[in-house]
């Protein structure tokens, strides 16, 4: 059984500003406030939402997206601003996901330019959509070479 653990609070880097406007223990709602930003996002721990049967979670695993509309009408900037909040506030962070409905290329290409990239695609209920994941250095900084063996 995987425990999950709740959500920790979000601090802002300078130049913007989270206020928690609700939440539960696996996920929050946060009014935005930046550079050509002024919105409502969501963050909630995979495990515990809808993406639990979807890939391979981690207890730490979040998913970030917009309270209304789609997450491509986020600027970049915003979504890497929550990308290192999240980091920062949750250092065992594995992945940061966003899940772009199938065939939505704004969402795609804001969360590659905030330096998402994709990994699978798959299905909710009736939804398809594609996950795109963000990791930190300590998770993609190893050997990916997959046919190397070491001390070969």
């Amino acid at each position: 059984m995987l425990t999950v653990p709740p959500l920790p609070t979000l601090d802002a880097p300078h130049g913007w500003r989270t206020t928690m406007v609700a939440g539960t223990r696996f996920t929050a709602r946060f009014h935005l406030r930046g550079p050509g930003t002024d919105t409502d996002a969501e963050v909630e721990r995979c495990a515990a939402g809808r993406l639990r049967d979807t890939y391979p979670v981690s207890a730490h695993d979040v998913e970030v997206r917009v309270a209304s509309g789609a997450l491509g009408s986020l600027p970049s900037e915003a979504l890497r601003m929550l990308t290192k909040a999240v980091w920062k506030a949750d250092p065992r962070c594995r992945r940061i996901v966003c899940a772009a409905p199938d065939g939505d290329l704004n969402t795609l290409a804001q969360a590659e330019a905030a330096g998402f990239r994709h990994v699978v695609d798959v299905d909710l209920a009736d939804e398809q959509f594609r996950l795109l994941v963000a990791e930190p250095e300590w998770v993609t900084g190893g050997d990916r070479r997959l046919d190397h063996v070491p001390q070969t």
